[in-house]
This record gives C-alpha cells, structure tokens and sequence, in this order.
C-alpha cells in the first residue's frame, strides 16, 4: 500500500480526465489521475462502432495535440477516416496519452472523503490525499433501463447496450432492440454483421431520417464558455429548451448516412411508434407484444435508451462522506461556472454538468472547455491560500 499527496486529484482517464490532465500540467498543477485510461471506451463499446463527431472533436485544450495533428503523423487526413472509427479514436487517445506524458494510477478509487482535504481510497489500499477533485465519471453509471419496460421482461432476457458489446454468439439470434436513435441502428448494423438471423428496432417515435449532422454551430458555442461560463445558465428556460432542441434535431433526430446500407434487407424490421407492452417465455424462446398487437419472438431483448443521470449512483460519492454534503437538484449536481459543487475543491465534469452547462457536455466536445474551467478555478484557489 502507498500514499501520495496532490494538488489535483483526477478520478476517471477517459476524454474528460484526460483533458483536465493536459490542462493541469500545462498550468503546472501537480496531479494525479486515477482510473484505467479510455476504460469505458474500450469495455463498453464494441468493436466496428464510429462515432457521430468529426475529428475536430479532439481531446487538447491548447490545440497543439489534436486528431488532425495525429493523423499527419499518419500520413492521412480527416477525410482518410471519416466517419471516425472507435479504433481510431483510441489510437489517438493513446498517442495524445504519449504526446502529453500522462500517466494513471490503473486502478478505482474505492472511498473518497472530506474534511479540511480530500482523502481517497483505492481498490489497491493507497491512500491520496489531495486539495482538489475532479471527477469525470464515466456513462456507465447512468444507463437508463426504464423501469416500466424492464418489469414487463423475465431476468436475464434483457441488457442494455452498454454491457452488449461482445456479439461473438450473436449468429442465427434474434433481437429485440428498444430505441431508435443512433445507437439502437448501430447496434442492429453490428449484431447483423455479426450473422444474427432477424433483429427488430422498436421505439415510440417516428423513424429517424438517414441525414447527415451539422455539428458546426456547436463548436463556437462550446468553445466560447472558456471565456463565457456562464453563458446557458443565464437563458431563460424557453432559450435552454432551444438549444436542446436544436442538438436533439442534430443529434436524435438524424441517423449517420453510413449506417442506412447497413440495415437494409429483410433481417432487420423497424417497428416506430411502437413500444413492448408484455411478454412470455415459451418453450425456451421470448415471445414480446408490442403495443400494435404484433408479436415478436426473440432471444434477447435490448435496451438502446440511453443514459440518465442520477449522481448518487456514482460508486465514489456514494462510498464516503462526500454525497450527504453535496446540494443536487434533479440527480444532477449544483455546480457553480467553473463547475465546482458546493464542497469545497470538489469538481464534477462529463455528463452530471449537462443541467448547469448544455447538452454539449453529453459530448466529447465540451472536454476542453471543461479542462481549462476546472483549472482556472483551481489556480485561482491556489493563489487566495499562498
């Protein structure tokens, strides 16, 4: 068992902690980041899957070490690996890791305290104590299975795409996917490469367009919150509820153009404005109704749903003295601009900010922002202790 001592504690080496990492060392904050880096990308996404953004979307908050810079040394450009593959993103994780010299603690951090500091467990018995916080927590926590839908299903017939990512016995079955947005799609394009026999897409809206996104209004948006932090929180609820229903046109409402070859054919049966209403077991198969009568047999239900965030779900905050303190409001945390919680030196970035900041921070576009936020908070705190 070790000790360390930090300024900066960053729990989670995914985008978002990676980035606040590049940002501390850039502003000469001594840190420490624990978690195994690119983990959720690599364990809960499956193989063959691209992303929705563009290369543009990279990880540097001062732009030396971008996705594009990566790639000259490559040889290639964007227009080389557009859509962008999730392999690709993860060998650019890796590189910007290398380009940027960080490192982890390639474990979890177990209980997390405060008091006049910080103190951090891990699953190994370090202990680290540390000022600051940051804590990028990873979707996993906030899978969204609805609970009227999964109480209609017997145990073990269901998943949700985040623990769906292995589809190597997925030939000759049949799926049921609930959802149908990008990801309900991808996830029927994948299982049919993969030889299953019939894969059905229900959900309880119209059919998404197979359209291309335009993202470029988000950039200048995003970018701009360095500067203007503030900038959401201030809109009236009407002005909030346009820019959601903008990047949801943007973003739920268009399927990628490159998935819709993908699930032509006969194998897979979009099912919109539909929604699974019982089901039965019967000898050995999932027999499941739908709310238009049909009936759909099948092997495996799965949950395309999404996420939702509920922060005491957070393994972290929930093991130590940490969430009884924090102020929340609708299972997200109270954060002030520069995305600070109410504990003192305490920091959450990623999806938990969506309320305070956007939608924006669902996407790996707002790791930026969000890096140099938190630093320049924790500069400035730094400066009123000296």
């Amino acid at each position: 068992m070790r000790s360390y001592e930090t300024d900066l504690l960053i729990v989670g080496a995914g985008p978002f902690g990676l980035a606040i990492a590049a940002q501390a060392s850039h502003a000469g904050i001594d840190h420490l980041v624990v978690g195994r880096p690119m983990e959720f990308w690599k364990q809960n996404m499956p193989q063959g899957m691209y992303l929705r953004s563009r290369c543009d979307w990279h990880l540097d908050p001062v732009n030396i070490h971008t996705i594009e810079r990566f790639l000259e040394t490559r040889g290639q450009t964007s227009h080389d690996v557009e859509p962008l593959s999730l392999e690709c993103y993860l060998q650019y994780a890796d590189w910007f890791q290398t380009q940027k010299q960080i490192t982890t603690l390639p474990s979890h951090i177990q209980r997390l305290d405060h008091t006049t500091n910080f103190v951090a467990t891990t699953a190994d018995g370090d202990t680290i104590v540390s000022q600051h916080v940051a804590l990028a927590p990873g979707f996993k926590h906030f899978a969204n299975i609805p609970h009227e839908i999964r109480s209609r299903l017997p145990e073990g017939r269901y998943t949700h795409t985040c623990e769906f990512t292995d589809f190597s016995s997925a030939a000759d079955k049949r799926y049921l996917i609930i959802g149908g947005r990008q990801s309900a799609f991808e996830w029927a394009a994948l299982l049919l490469e993969a030889g299953a026999r019939a894969v059905y897409v229900s959900h309880r809206h119209d059919t998404p367009a197979f359209a291309e996104s335009d993202w470029s209004w988000v950039n200048p948006l995003v970018d701009g919150m360095a500067d203007n932090p503030s900038w959401f929180r201030r809109l009236s609820k009407t002005e909030k509820d346009e820019v959601s229903r903008k990047l949801w046109a943007e973003g739920r409402l268009k399927l990628e153009p490159w998935l819709a070859p993908r699930v032509a054919g006969n194998r897979v049966k979009a099912l919109p404005n539909t929604e699974l209403v019982d089901s039965v077991e019967r000898d050995g198969e999932l027999v499941v109704t739908l709310s238009n009568k049909e009936e759909i047999v099948c092997d495996k239900v799965v949950f395309a749903t999404g996420y939702k965030v509920d922060i005491s779900r957070v393994p972290v905050l929930a093991s130590g003295n940490i969430l009884p303190q924090l102020e929340t409001h609708n299972g997200f945390p109270v954060l002030d601009d520069h995305l600070q919680t109410c504990v003192p030196g305490l920091f959450i970035t990623s999806m938990p900010a969506v309320q305070d900041f956007g939608p924006f921070f669902g996407f790996t576009i707002a790791v930026r922002v969000s890096a140099k936020l938190i630093c320049e908070a924790i500069k400035a705190r730094s400066r009123t202790t000296e």
